[in-house]
């Protein structure tokens, strides 16, 4: 067995677990790693199919816990904003935006860590639907961060654990369909994309069964804890990612 698919297994079974277990996060470990081993034109479909997967699994195993209202209208919300991301990953400063949107994510982690009390919504909320669905798409768009705002609307409603999980994968599934269906279009799902692909089921398929199982024994306060830990990574992977990009170029 090559170093590649060694590689590739071990990489869809982490990126597979952290999104089945806490419901997002998988294309900023999945996309640099195998960025290290395939050329970006095979890395980032294989992403987006995995995350078809995983989305599509979950929606099966928890659609009772989908708060589907939400989803739909977070989905709906995001589509103007993408045209934006775009503009922005086209025309902006990418380490300024990338580093004032790291230092963003970490600074309303920390907030909502420290906060002794913190906004809650007990219904369901057009203005904050609009304001995270606007900005996963703006942030999708740019850079595939579609999750932080997402993050910020699960927080607000305080969605448990399996909730949270279920209703990020009813907003995924779509997205990531019609990501893959731009990519195949552009002849980008190749048959080593689909190689790669199938291999990495092997891993992958495991992990997503695993992570339900974690992320149903988590309650939801602690869950709440580690999701804004894992959005404080994501801002620094972000910022390190700029700078480092910068240096390189």
């Amino acid at each position: 067995m090559s170093l590649t698919i060694i590689s590739i297994l071990t990489i869809s079974f982490i990126a597979s677990l952290v999104r089945s277990t806490l419901g997002f996060g998988e294309s900023l470990i999945a996309v640099p790693l195998l960025l290290l081993f395939l050329p970006a034109t095979i890395a980032v479909p294989l992403s987006v199919m995995l995350s078809i997967v995983i989305a599509f699994i979950i929606v099966i195993q928890d659609h009772r816990k989908i708060h589907f209202y939400s989803a739909k209208w977070l989905i709906f919300y995001a589509i103007p904003g993408i045209p934006l991301g775009l503009f922005i990953l086209i025309y902006s400063n990418e380490v300024l935006v990338k580093t004032v949107l790291g230092l963003l994510i970490i600074s309303y982690s920390l907030y909502m860590l420290t906060a002794k009390t913190t906004k809650t919504l007990k219904e369901d909320s057009q203005l904050w639907l609009f304001i995270c669905g606007f900005l996963s798409g703006v942030f999708g768009g740019a850079y595939g961060l579609n999750g932080p705002p997402l993050v910020v609307y699960g927080n607000l409603k305080r969605w448990t654990a399996i909730h949270f999980r279920a209703t990020l994968q009813a907003y995924f599934l779509p997205v990531s369909l019609l990501g893959f269906i731009g990519y195949y279009a552009k002849g980008l799902i190749t048959a080593e994309v689909n190689y790669y692909f199938l291999i990495s089921l092997a891993t992958s398929v495991p992990a997503i069964f695993l992570g339900r199982w974690l992320n149903h024994k988590l309650n939801s306060r602690p869950f709440l804890q580690y999701i804004l830990y894992g959005l404080i990574v994501i801002g620094i992977i972000l910022i390190l990612n700029a700078w480092c990009s910068k240096q390189i170029y």
